[in-house]
């Protein structure tokens, strides 16, 4: 084995070296704690062995496909079923998922495999111009993302009454209170906690009363697009975006490193992403059933403040209004902790600074400034009066597909990296399942491109 491949494979131990001696650092104890118990869940027998070690180490896939579930996200699926009823997009938002499930496996296995985060790799694998590019492209993104969640959280907010500036000064509070343990393990039991809330959106949907019948149609039949203009291109981009965003690959790649998963938890962290898609569709599904009575009643366009919750309440109530707006907000709250921790995450790796949730404020200042500072310069901008909501929302999930086949390219290009993945790497059929991925969102890229400079031929091609 080489040195290069040695280098890649053993796992990231964050030490410094005084004197000649290595000195265990704060992050390494907490780090060998967490192993310690999986040590000993694995050494055990039987079913409660195996669902005490399932426990152990879930967590970064639930989180990034709850997380995903954000703010502009679930305004974008209600948008959907506001504007377009069920039909074509229930299948839709399924099939996407799905290509969610097949991007995110690869980041548990190349983190697990290697031990560094997704910017880094990059950095190591490809230069530090492609590094530093990575790491400038997703702050970029994740920026105007974290607006989008602010905004999403003083709408919900807003249904209460409660103040803007309120609604922001709470939601960075439960934001930097989360990190306030300086315990990944706790940061994440706490986030998954928070996250699960996501599920509020199936009680809001059965509060709607859905037709069951026209679900089993679409499910069976598939219908095909409802006409194919720029606004339907537009929904459809968002709702990829909803789902499938860069972001995703560094958070959950450094979350598995910052977690301590090794490759015997490959399985284990193939499972988490697993319920995590199948959670996060439900939740996705559920927001779309809940507002597709207003199909044909309303213009979902109209929403520039997204009150989707006032107009649902005759037909759900208050009760079911009131929590279609607090899922709003923990929609929000959730994806900013997350994808500010993505952006933290990347800084650190590229940078060569301490980067993990296991360290002290002192230990990892430039890890928690970037965290708070993202954050809260997002908050800030969310304060700006006239953000027209629905559009932003709209076209921040379209940036992010368009963002998005780059991302992969790099990514298949790590996974199938020999040197790096040795028995992990990624088998025929997965990349073939990735390749597919990749050529859906430029299809998808292209097709907005169309329906942007060239319309009439978009709807030629619709009629055809």
């Amino acid at each position: 084995m080489s040195a290069g491949t040695q280098s890649a494979q053993r796992p990231r131990v964050a030490v410094e070296r005084a004197a000649g001696e290595t000195v265990v650092t704060h992050e390494d104890v907490d780090r060998a704690h967490d192993r310690a118990r999986v040590w000993k869940a694995r050494s055990g027998h039987g079913l409660r062995a195996w669902a005490w070690l399932l426990w152990l180490l879930i967590g970064p896939g639930i989180l990034v496909m709850l997380g995903e579930n954000d703010g502009p996200s679930m305004l974008s699926y209600a948008a959907t079923g506001a504007k377009f009823g069920v039909g074509f997009f229930i299948p839709f938002v399924i099939l996407t998922f799905v290509m969610a499930l097949v991007v995110q496996e690869m980041t548990v296995r190349l983190g697990a495999a290697t031990h560094r985060g997704h910017a880094e790799l990059i950095f190591e694998r490809f230069g530090p111009f492609w590094g530093w590019f990575s790491m400038i492209d997703l702050g970029i993104g994740n920026f105007l993302t974290l607006i989008t969640e602010f905004i999403a959280i003083r709408a919900g907010l807003g249904f209460f009454g409660v103040p803007a500036w309120a609604a922001v000064l709470l939601s960075l509070a439960v934001l930097y209170s989360a990190l306030l343990s300086h315990r990944y393990w706790t940061w994440e039991r706490v986030t998954l906690a928070a996250a699960a809330f996501n599920l509020v959106f199936v009680p809001v949907a059965l509060l709607a009363h859905p037709d069951w019948s026209a679900i089993g149609h679409a499910l069976g039949t598939w219908k095909p697009l409802p006409g194919l203009d720029k606004d339907t291109v537009l929904i459809v981009l968002s709702d990829i975006g909803a789902t499938v965003t860069p972001w995703m690959l560094f958070f959950q790649q450094s979350a598995t490193v910052d977690k301590g998963m090794t490759a015997k938890d490959i399985h284990f962290g193939r499972i988490d992403t697993l319920i995590g898609a199948g959670l996060a569709a439900l939740a996705a599904l559920g927001a779309m059933l809940a507002a597709a009575p207003l199909f044909g009643h309303i213009s979902a366009d109209s929403f520039e403040a997204a009150q989707f919750a006032q107009a649902l309440e005759p037909i759900i109530g208050r009760f079911g209004a009131s929590l279609f707006a607090l899922g709003m907000v923990e929609a929000g709250i959730v994806a900013a902790i997350t994808i500010s921790t993505s952006s933290a995450y990347a800084f650190g790796e590229v940078t060569r600074r301490p980067h993990s949730l296991n360290l002290p404020v002192l230990e990892g200042k430039s890890f928690y400034a970037v965290l708070g500072l993202c954050a809260a310069a997002a908050a800030g901008i969310v304060l700006i009066p006239g953000l027209p909501l629905v559009f932003v929302v709209l076209v921040v999930n379209v940036v992010a597909v368009l963002a998005m086949p780059p991302a992969l390219v790099f990514l298949y290009m790590l996974v199938n990296d020999k040197e790096i993945m040795g028995g992990v790497r990624s088998p025929r059929w997965a990349n073939a399942l990735a390749a597919l991925v990749v050529v859906l969102l430029t299809a998808a890229g292209v097709l907005y491109g169309i329906s942007v400079v060239a319309p009439q031929a978009l709807a030629r091609l619709g009629g055809s």
